[in-house]
């Protein structure tokens, strides 16, 4: 009886005119889905954070929590151990995972470059071409992953990878070894370029950012990923994600000033400036012909396979090298994409 009077009401309703949005509605439980990060909040995570603050989550059905971590590493553990169910990972970092097991893969590749750079001073090593590494000095991490993807861009480009010198050097110090001129080059993410080219205009100097990226390196880097398990589980909940990210990618992108602000609402400690610097920055390795005709997010499986044939040869992996059904799952990406 109270389902026929439910269905009278409605029918009345519909015929009087009025709007579905006038009747009495169940409000849905969302989805929460915890979302990690691949490091601390910084400038260039703005654009998760744009995404809840205008509502792209919420639109989806989804009740988000962004987490930060402490590199690839780390996300891929929160998300295979359920801490989190979606992550921040890039692409070197996962083919290594998934070589040891790992059931973990990609839905999106928001950075279309790999953020490895080299910095040096126009009054110092003035790095302008592959050629000026051999017989460089670069201020690294002892154990770093970064060198040995320097030294696979050198073999690829005719150069013998065992005249690059690495020094060690902490991260902490490495740009006050540089500014003093006490290295003649560190490497760094890109997204360190605005800070950086700070301090060398304070020491009268020009900064040279070398990004691998632009010079013919092809290794795709970080990306949206989840589990085999949840995407099987939950393929609707991971698009709508992915929509609802790639929306506040493109917010951020366009509006940085703005995306700066909201960011702020969550995350305390971050300078307005040096967060719209991050995402000029991050737009650098978003933005490429490849997503200005497909969409942000975009996956070419060619140069998926070049980023692992990569990886394999010039990292080194443990275990059965994986394909690229392996590492990236297709269709959940937006089916109308979100340009740049």
């Amino acid at each position: 009886m109270k389902l026929k009077n439910a269905l009278l009401a409605c029918a009345l309703a519909l015929i009087a005119g009025l709007s579905p949005t006038a009747m009495p509605a169940v409000a849905q439980e969302k989805t929460k889905v915890v979302f990690s990060l691949d490091f601390i909040p910084l400038g260039r995570h703005a654009p998760w954070y744009v995404a809840l603050a205008n509502g792209y989550y919420e639109e989806e059905g989804l009740d988000v929590t962004i987490i930060p971590s402490q590199g690839s590493a780390a996300v891929i553990q929160a998300v295979e151990s359920g801490t989190a169910q979606i992550g921040f990972v890039d692409v070197p970092g996962l083919t290594l995972a998934r070589a040891a097991g790992s059931k973990i893969k990609m839905v999106a590749v928001n950075y279309q470059k790999a953020p490895y750079a080299i910095f040096s001073l126009d009054t110092g090593a003035n790095v302008t071409e592959a050629s000026q590494l051999e017989g460089l000095m670069l201020g690294s991490g002892a154990g770093s992953f970064t060198p040995k993807v320097i030294r696979g861009f050198m073999a690829q480009n005719g150069l013998d990878p065992d005249k690059l010198e690495i020094t060690n050097v902490a991260p902490p110090a490495r740009a006050s070894m540089l500014l003093t001129k006490q290295v003649p080059s560190i490497e760094f993410f890109v997204m360190a370029k605005p800070g950086l080219e700070a301090g060398a205009k304070k020491a009268d100097a020009e900064l040279r950012t070398y990004l691998l990226g632009d010079h013919g390196l092809e290794l795709y880097s970080n990306g949206i990923a989840t589990t085999e398990a949840y995407l099987a589980e939950n393929p609707d909940v991971v698009k709508g994600f992915v929509r609802a990210a790639l929306k506040g990618w493109k917010f951020a992108l366009d509006n940085p000033e703005k995306a700066a602000e909201l960011q702020m609402k969550y995350v305390e400690g971050l300078k307005p400036e040096v967060i719209a610097a991050e995402i000029g920055v991050v737009r650098g390795l978003a933005v490429t012909p490849d997503t200005e005709a497909n969409g942000l997010g975009w996956v070419s499986e060619e140069k998926m396979q070049k980023s692992i044939d990569f990886v394999a040869e010039y990292v080194g992996v443990n275990g059965d090298v994986p394909g690229v059904a392996d590492i990236y799952a297709s269709g959940f990406l937006p089916e109308e994409p979100v340009k740049p």
